[in-house]
């Protein structure tokens, strides 16, 4: 009990629950853009489904800590460059990121048309979609995992920050999804988002670290900007109504 008392490792909880919670953000614009593609009755589902599963595949590798920082020595080099089980994690997942987003652009874009043609793009099982976003958890989550073992040797703490952050996702997912689904303009800047995160996995992949507050101020600004840019729409709309 004594243990508790200690204000180091009440820091390092704020600490990890923090990035936890802000480093599911990205992780958040990806689920509502996979559980978009299962049917309609079972989209609320499989994100919840989805992100209690990513929950325990979390704590799993905590619990597996010393196999998680193996994941960090070095595997093979090429043109004089390590490349690490990370690297290749991080690399796999930006490649997948910058597929899906492109496709998922593509399909926004032509959707209408193809549908009329009679091109109806097939639904995915909810279970699919559900294993996605478990694996992506982890792309998502690989750093601050690495972060969270750095910063405090307490499994209770790292654990509980995860239950915080993902109790978090839980409640913000059904809202996110709602907006940018009653949003076009908004879910293609989902989908640039991806494409962005792909670009920064791919990067880190490469050694070429992209501080992510660069990221996340390009994401706040590209939102602020929309916000306005929806402010203007309505205004014009009430205009034309009043006149």
């Amino acid at each position: 009990m004594e243990i508790l008392l200690t204000p180091q490792l009440w820091l390092s909880f704020l600490t990890l629950t923090i990035l936890e919670i802000i480093l599911g953000v990205d992780n958040l614009v990806f689920i509502s853009i996979v559980s978009n593609a299962v049917p309609l009755p079972q989209q609320k589902m499989t994100r919840r489904v989805g992100l209690m599963g990513a929950l325990l595949m979390r704590l799993g590798f905590l619990a597996g800590v010393f196999w998680i920082i193996s994941l960090t020595k070095p595997l093979f080099a090429l043109f004089d460059h390590s490349f690490t089980m990370r690297d290749l994690i991080l690399i796999g997942g930006g490649l997948f990121l910058l597929v899906k987003a492109t496709t998922e652009m593509h399909y926004t874009i032509e959707g209408e048309d193809e549908v009329r043609e009679g091109a109806i793009r097939k639904k995915k099982s909810m279970w699919a979609a559900v294993v996605q976003i478990m694996i992506f958890d982890i792309i998502f989550s690989l750093d601050s995992i690495l972060t969270a073992i750095g910063l405090t040797n307490h499994y209770a703490v790292m654990a509980a920050a995860i239950i915080i952050a993902i109790v978090v996702m839980l409640l913000a997912s059904e809202p996110l999804h709602k907006f940018i689904q009653e949003h076009p303009t908004v879910k293609m800047l989902a989908l640039s988002f991806l494409l962005l995160i792909g670009l920064v996995l791919i990067a880190d992949g490469f050694s070429f670290h992209i501080p992510r507050e660069y990221v996340y101020f390009a994401i706040a600004f590209s939102i602020f900007v929309e916000f306005m840019n929806s402010l203007m729409y309505r205004h014009k709309r009430k205009s034309k109504v009043n006149s």
